[in-house]
């Protein structure tokens, strides 16, 4: 029996985007996203509400600030401690697994959907998720990018407007585009 687009998608295949199952699952995620937009920031009990809600887990004192975008919310596992400060995006069609006491800056976007390179597959509808993996007492600064597939070590801090294309060590700070060390951190 041939797999399911989700199940292709769940398994980390090429699956099309456009199939009717795999986008029913953003419908839900997208009302949701627009009732915690609509909460007051001076509401911050109920935005803690809706963003658990929203996501697959949560540990203790959650903090989300409106704008909130993602495409599934389920896939979103997030640590005790965190905080994400303005306009954040997700798009989560694989999971998104962030540790605790994260801290991310404004008008940032978390990807784990690529698409072909080539026009014949994007004509296609063609779609992959791969994981993005965030560990514990990670700072993400401002109008950063984090790319399909990336895995940031512990206690790594990543400069604002950084585009994270490539895996990021523990205990260094990482700036640039395409991100790349910048220097050592000694946690001591």
């Amino acid at each position: 029996m041939a797999k399911s687009e989700l199940q292709k998608l769940e398994d980390g295949e090429w699956y099309k985007v456009n199939d009717p199952e795999v986008a029913s699952r953003k419908v839900n995620s997208a009302a949701l996203c627009q009732e915690f937009n609509a909460i007051p920031e001076n509401e911050p009990e109920k935005q803690e509400a809706k963003a658990r809600e929203i996501f697959g887990s949560a540990g203790k004192n959650l903090v989300v600030h409106s704008r909130l975008n993602v495409d599934y919310g389920k896939n979103i596992h997030v640590g005790d401690n965190f905080l994400a400060n303005y306009n954040l995006t997700v798009l989560d069609i694989a999971p998104v697994n962030i540790g605790d006491n994260v801290w991310i800056g404004p008008n940032t976007d978390i990807y784990t959907v690529n698409h072909p390179l080539t026009a014949a597959g994007r004509h296609q509808r063609l779609g992959i998720g791969k994981p993005v993996n965030i560990g514990n007492d990670v700072w993400i600064g401002g109008k950063v990018t984090i790319c399909p597939g990336v895995t940031i070590g512990n206690g790594a801090v990543i400069a604002a407007g950084a585009v994270v294309t490539k895996d990021i060590p523990a205990n260094v700070v990482a700036g640039g585009v395409p991100a790349k060390v910048i220097k050592k951190i000694d946690q001591k």
